[in-house]
């Protein structure tokens, strides 16, 4: 159903209350904050019935230039903090807020191309961000110090908090926070990284949440978008590979086609590593290929007007993509000197140089074989986001198809299907997402790229699942799975992506030269369920109270027979991975300080789709949740 139906759908139930039964949402909403844009998406509950749902999207009120406020299907996740100075009064005002200082958005995004100092992008990549205190003003990064800071947290506080209240602008009858709210996030996010995204989104306002991980979401709305024809084009024994690459991941996942009791059912088998790798990181590449023109012709450009570039060039890429008729786009760098004629550097980026540079630099035809290059990293480096050391996305989507070869072995339906001498997971059909993919020549480069490599093993090609939105996909899809987590349509199981193991350390003697050993204990087997709580009875541990203390967290995703409980006394380096530490805040609550408490490990799985862990007291019944550790380098007690 289009927007339109579905607007006089909302009214008409609208009409008869904002809820469709005591205490339930009338609408189920996703929102997809993405790392260059936002958007929101929804489903009318009561006027949808099983597999057709009655959705939409909402335009979102923005400022796109001083004190013009223009609706638009996204919103991007940029923030402008302009001096005091720079703009009149009321030109940062919004239909909801005559009263702001900063402004998010489009207008954001275009002015801050003009003046990079003030202007933060990629919150959400830092806000997973393991090596910076992520709840500090830091951004923008490299702004001088008289420019006022925010953390990556607030910044995605405040993308958050417009999209809610633009939701309440348009919708008065149905207020937000009585609807059921999906946001969404990479399936790489580790647990704090997750645990960040929700304490921003109730930062925000958000009292009713859970968290979908992208690709799924993508999954979600092309089964939305089929109104039950997804049956018809897979069929049990397929695998899914879902390859999203946006502003600035690339996200990877595996889902399995089953069937059971006579209906076809999805099972989420793998996700691929965190992969800081996307559209921000062809930007960058692009303003380099452009400052080297430049300089061939005798013009430099400083630290600043790189930055200025890069903004300029993603916004020339994203033209050239979306329309291959376009032959180049005019590229502008405002200038600070006075030897440049115009007071601007004028260039242009071309069809071709687009093309080139994401092809061979990022898409690469590569064989199944190879695997990402990770160079030695200098002692001194500058504060930024941690990037993938190699660009080339079809390398990291090798590495990912290596290493879940036997993902399927045990899988109900697959079980002796499974060819032995492969080398690498067979994918059957390919669902592509994310904003970079809207160019089809990258597209086909990954398609064709996966299949020489099935082509190689005998094995049938892969084919290209159609109808995705690369800009809405996620949005809609996050709207459709609130939607089925009341019971309706068809959902995606799988439970966590990873296994979940905590270090244990041996109560050895202390040995001049030699730390003690550690064990990894699994305290969320992979595929644990979501609202699943997991005691750890059989086994006892000694939690120091009252005192600061490091955990260390490890997670694998491709250990999938460990069992909760299981002690790893060794494993391989590329079978566990650590994470970022957790801490604990372990008041003493009436014991003495220092003291050491015999405890059993909790984890649960929640609905939100964060993970929690706890520890309980085997004699007084004393609670401590151990919380993710989100700050780098500290600690608290």
């Amino acid at each position: 159903m289009n927007a339109a139906k579905t607007t006089k759908a909302a009214q008409a139930a609208s009409a008869a209350g904002t809820e469709t039964a005591a205490g339930e949402p009338q609408f189920s909403i996703g929102i997809d904050l993405g790392t260059t844009h936002c958007a929101l998406a929804y489903v009318d509950i009561g006027a949808s019935d099983g597999e057709k749902t009655s959705y939409g999207v909402l335009d979102i009120p923005q400022l796109s230039a001083p004190g013009s406020v223009e609706s638009l299907a996204l919103l991007p996740s940029f923030l402008y903090l302009p001096h005091e100075s720079e703009l009149a009064a009321g030109d940062l005002a919004l239909p909801w807020n005559g009263e702001q200082d900063f402004a998010v958005g489009e207008m954001a995004r275009t002015r801050g191309a003009q003046t990079p100092i003030r202007l933060v992008s990629s919150a959400k990549s830092w806000l997973c961000h393991p090596g910076v205190d992520r709840r500090a003003a830091i951004l923008p990064n490299d702004a001088p110090p008289e420019v006022a800071r925010v953390s990556p947290l607030e910044a995605s506080t405040r993308y958050l908090a417009h999209l809610r209240q633009a939701w309440d602008h348009a919708h008065p009858e149905a207020p937000f926070d009585r609807q059921d709210v999906t946001v969404t996030i990479p399936a790489s996010f580790d647990p704090a990284a997750r645990e960040l995204t929700a304490e921003a989104a109730r930062a925000a306002g958000y009292t009713s949440l859970t968290l979908l991980e992208e690709p799924q979401a993508a999954l979600y709305n092309w089964i939305q978008a089929s109104a039950g024809k997804w049956r018809k084009d897979v069929k049990p024994g397929e695998i899914i590979l879902v390859i999203d690459v946006g502003g600035g991941t690339s996200d990877f996942s595996l889902i399995a086609v089953l069937e059971r009791e006579g209906n076809l059912e999805l099972h989420r088998v793998a996700v691929g590593d965190h992969i800081l790798l996307g559209g921000d990181n062809m930007d960058l590449m692009l303003a380099h290929v452009v400052a080297r023109k430049l300089s061939s012709e005798g013009k430099q450009l400083d630290p600043w007007q790189m930055r200025a570039l890069t903004y300029a060039c993603r916004s020339a890429k994203e033209s050239l993509l979306s329309d291959a008729s376009l032959q180049a786009q005019p590229i502008v760098v405002p200038s600070r000197g006075s030897k440049l004629i115009g007071g601007s550097v004028r260039t242009e980026l071309t069809q071709d140089e687009v093309r080139s540079a994401l092809l061979e630099g990022f898409f690469p035809e590569v064989e199944a074989a190879t695997r990402p290059v990770n160079r030695a990293r200098g002692g001194l480096t500058q504060l930024g986001l941690p990037y993938a050391q190699d660009a080339g996305v079809t390398r990291h989507l090798a590495a990912l198809l290596g290493r879940q070869a036997g993902a399927t072995a045990e899988l109900e339906g697959f079980a002796g299907k499974v060819d032995a001498g492969a080398s690498f997971l067979h994918p059957t059909a390919v669902l592509f997402n994310g904003g970079v993919f809207k160019s089809d020549i990258l597209a086909e480069r990954t398609l064709a790229t996966l299949n020489g490599w099935l082509a190689a093993e005998q094995a049938a090609p892969a084919r290209a699942l159609s109808g995705a939105d690369m800009d809405l996909a996620v949005a809609r899809g996050a709207a459709y799975y609130g939607y089925v987590r009341r019971g309706q349509g068809v959902r995606i199981r799988g439970g966590t992506a990873r296994a979940y193991y905590v270090a244990v350390e041996s109560s050895m003697p202390a040995i001049p030269g030699f730390e003690p050993p550690i064990q990894a204990l699994c305290i969320a087997p992979f595929g644990m369920e979501e609202g699943i709580e997991a005691d750890l009875q059989t086994q006892e541990f000694g939690l120091v109270v009252g005192e600061a203390m490091h955990l260390r967290f490890f997670g694998s995703s491709v250990r999938r027979q460990d069992q909760l409980g299981t002690l790893l006394d060794f494993w391989q380096p590329d079978e566990l991975q650590e994470l970022g530490e957790i801490q604990a805040t372990l008041p003493a609550e009436g014991r003495q300080a220092g003291e050491v408490v015999q405890v059993r490990l909790r984890a649960v799985a929640t609905d939100t789709g964060t993970l929690e862990l706890t520890a309980v007291a085997t004699q007084g019944g004393e609670r401590w949740k151990v919380e993710f550790d989100v700050r780098a380098n500290s600690l608290e007690a």
